[in-house]
């Protein structure tokens, strides 16, 4: 983009944020480079790159990258053959173990199951060459300094090293402490051109003998070296020479291990430095506030509650700016220190950061649009040097914009046509938004002209908008207003600051009628705005308290169904448990009939078998019925009298109530025997005179087909499927459900609403409703009985 939009709309400074979250060279060479893009499918990956930081940030609090040099110039240094300093193979080293640590970390981000869009595949490009980095971790420190460890040679020229340098200094020492400290100006052992020496006054320099080093600024001090320690100074320093020798030979040698990888080095180096620097991307957007923009190809710009990136987030007005879709020209009229120039460089601004792959300060789901180019000519650019007066100076700005745009720019005109004649300015300003617009262009202009008001409503994508004032507090709120015009506020102001009215109202005759039409529909429209807008909160209001008691209802409905199921399976449990004790006390029976039948007895006796039956009978369970009318009337009607017919479910025969023998028990005339039976045992039975059978006759009970909860439907025609529900409803009513599941399935849908239909005229039918998503959804219905 052209640099003059860049520094205009303080590019440098959203770029200068940046830059103090990156810890490596490599990224912040990374920021230096940064500029906003036109591609698409770059915009696209890094806003992907920086919601993957912003992933990690938030969850592991950033990528692991610690500070780094850049080692881009020692690795061409091994190519061309040189050897390393310690300084720079430690350097070298570092970028390894961090490319380790960083592997690392992005294999547990894998293992954890956190997605990212881009950054695995980073990460999986890095080389971690772990003999190297180990030979080197091994061999030098992170200062530079080469360890003991570097060779066997090495450590022990350094204990030779330390063992002379003792002697020295237990020899030196004699001196210093002994008789001849008299000798001596100061009690210490110094050294001078690498030899340990001791200070000695000038007056008793012949008392050590040795040689003479060094001596003081005075003269009066001269640092001797004792004819006594010569030789072991000369075999020192000879030791000294080896270690630097064999130190060289280290590095020489580690050198010729890293110049083989200086290519595999090099991309995990400029790896490390994209992780920083996306490191520095999320780092920025969590201070800002900022979030992931969408980007429109078409250009349609929304941004949602904008904020500029330079003010405190916590002050800043936020607005909602658009442009693109309904219209490509915004034309913001209004009073100054209104807001207008920094909603200008807050449209432009935070284009450019979409554009080059940063978060946006503005709400989630904003659109950015990918601009080829954006002009700023914004703010006093008068030029004395130039000799160019402030409408000079925009214009020539303006001529150079005029010649670069195409239908891919988007240009920002601060007061346009300012610093000449009203008249021809207003002029001028209308004629060069015509030419941005026939070129295609996207565009917002500042105008104090109210002529250019007027141009908002004639020209096609051109829309009006204004700054906010507050006539009350005669202070601008900075709120934009779009599709408004800004109106005069002078006459306002000056009557509430004092002004007679007399002169305000002689102020107002001077001025055309349609200026003052003009203000009092302007006035109108910001009464209607403020009154929608007041409407908007009240429905906003409502729809957060549907919302709220549309949770409530869900987190309720979620406690039913954990409740339900917890009942269904504490009952699964007791019946299991009923059914387990039934059937050990049946075994027990039978066994107790087989055991009379090996006893010799040839025929059981019918009333020892009816016993038995009965004992089976009572190990069934009662069922509770529901209150439900239509079942209390077919229980009504199943109510036992003197004389009536029965059916004895246990034995399958029939049988005739001779008398009640307590509350829920009869005795019943079984062929020729009686016997006492419990009701829940009995079911009444109507037998027609002509076609009377014997007592004792074995009957199947109409009560013993069993009724399933659930009718299926599936595979069947419209018609035979609708009979079939009729039946089915009557059963399951009788049976006393409470509730039944009809499956239709999907289909055409024509059988599920004909089923509605139906259920909806039910008369016994309390409600209905689609089963949940794991019981088939809206391919069955639930069925709820009053």
């Amino acid at each position: 983009m052209n640099e003059k939009g860049l520094k205009t709309l303080e590019y440098d400074k959203v770029k200068n944020m940046l830059l103090a979250y990156a810890t490596t060279e490599m990224g912040k060479n990374m920021v230096f480079e940064l500029a906003p893009s036109s591609d698409y499918e770059w915009i696209e990956q890094a806003l992907d790159e920086t919601k993957d930081g912003a992933d990690i940030l938030r969850l592991k609090g950033g990528i692991p990258i610690p500070k780094l040099e850049s080692v881009k110039k020692h690795l061409k240094r091994l190519d061309i053959g040189a050897s390393l300093s310690a300084k720079e193979l430690a350097e070298i080293g570092r970028v390894l173990r961090v490319t380790n640590e960083t592997k690392r970390f992005f294999r547990d981000l894998e293992a954890d199951e956190i997605e990212l869009n881009h950054l695995y595949d980073e990460a999986d490009m890095l080389e971690t060459l772990p003999d190297v980095s180990r030979r080197l971790l091994m061999s030098i420190e992170n200062d530079g300094h080469v360890t003991d460890e570097a060779s066997s040679l090495l450590a022990s020229l350094r204990r030779q090293i330390t063992t002379t340098e003792g002697e020295i200094r237990n020899r030196l020492g004699n001196f210093v402490r002994g008789k001849s400290s008299k000798y001596l100006s100061d009690s210490l052992v110094t050294i001078r051109n690498e030899r340990y020496v001791i200070p000695v006054k000038a007056e008793y320099k012949n008392a050590f003998g040795g040689i003479v080093h060094d001596q003081s600024s005075s003269g009066q001090t001269l640092f001797i070296e004792p004819k006594e320690i010569v030789e072991l100074n000369n075999r020192l320093r000879q030791q000294q020479i080896a270690e630097k020798e064999e130190i060289k030979r280290i590095l020489e040698e580690l050198s010729e291990l890293i110049a083989p990888y200086t290519e595999e080095i090099e991309n995990n180096a400029k790896i490390l430095g994209k992780f920083d620097f996306i490191n520095a991307k999320a780092k920025l957007a969590h201070d800002l506030k900022a979030t992931q923009p969408l980007i429109s190809r078409e250009n349609d710009v929304y941004l949602r509650q904008v904020w500029h990136p330079l003010l405190d987030s916590k002050k800043a007005v936020r607005n909602d700016v658009a442009i693109g879709k309904d219209y490509q020209a915004i034309v913001i009229t209004g009073p100054n220190t209104g807001g207008k120039t920094i909603t200008l460089k807050t449209l432009g601004l935070v284009s450019m950061m979409g554009q080059s792959g940063l978060f946006i300060p503005a709400f989630e789901n904003s659109r950015i649009g990918v601009f080829d180019d954006i002009f700023a000519d914004i703010g006093d650019e008068q030029s004395i040097e130039q000799s160019l007066s402030t409408f000079s100076s925009h214009m020539t700005n303006t001529v150079e914009i005029l010649k670069s745009i195409d239908e891919r720019s988007l240009v920002l005109f601060d007061e346009l046509g300012a610093g000449t004649d009203p008249q021809e300015g207003a002029a001028l300003a209308i004629a060069i938004l015509d030419a941005v617009g026939a070129k295609g262009s996207y565009v917002v202009a500042t105008t104090h002209y109210p002529e250019l008001k007027a141009y908002g409503y004639e020209r096609p994508q051109t829309i009006n908008a204004s700054m906010e004032f507050d006539a009350e507090t005669l202070k601008p709120t900075y709120h934009l207003l779009i599709g408004i015009p800004g109106r005069s506020n002078a006459f306002d102001i000056s009557k509430r600051l004092g002004l007679d009215d007399e002169i305000v109202e002689a102020a107002r005759k001077l001025t055309d009628q349609d200026s003052q039409d003009l203000n009092e529909m302007i006035a109108d429209l910001v009464q209607k705005r403020h009154e929608a807008e007041e409407e908007k909160a009240r429905f906003k209001k409502y729809l957060d308290e549907s919302e709220k008691l549309h949770a409530d209802l869900e987190k309720g409905y979620g406690t039913y169904v954990r409740e339900r199921d917890n009942m269904i399976e504490n009952a699964k449990r007791k019946a299991n448990e009923i059914i387990e004790n039934a059937q050990k006390k049946s075994e027990e029976i039978i066994s107790e009939l087989h055991k009379m039948k090996q006893s010799g007895a040839s025929l059981i006796k019918e009333n020892e078998l009816i016993d038995a039956r009965s004992r089976l009978n009572d190990l069934e369970q009662p069922i509770m019925l529901k209150k439900n009318k239509v079942l209390q009337r077919a229980k009504k009607q199943q109510e036992f009298h003197e004389n009536d017919d029965v059916l004895v479910k246990t034995y399958g025969q029939r049988g005739v109530l001779t008398k009640r023998l307590g509350k829920h028990e009869w005795e019943v005339q079984l062929g020729i025997l009686k016997m006492k039976i419990d009701e829940d045992d009995l079911e009444k039975i109507k037998v027609e005179e002509n076609n009377r059978r014997g007592a004792g006759t074995v009957l199947k009970s109409s009560g013993s087909s069993h009724v399933s909860p659930q009718l299926d439907l599936r595979g069947q025609r419209y018609e035979e499927a609708m009979v079939n529900v009729d039946r089915y409803m009557d059963a399951a009513i009788l049976a006393g459900y409470p509730s039944v599941t009809i499956v239709h399935g999907k289909g055409t849908g024509a059988l599920r609403q004909g089923i509605i239909k139906y259920l909806q005229q039910h008369r016994t039918v309390k409600h209905f409703e689609f089963a949940s998503p794991s019981n088939g959804g809206n391919g069955a219905t639930v069925v709820y009985f009053k």
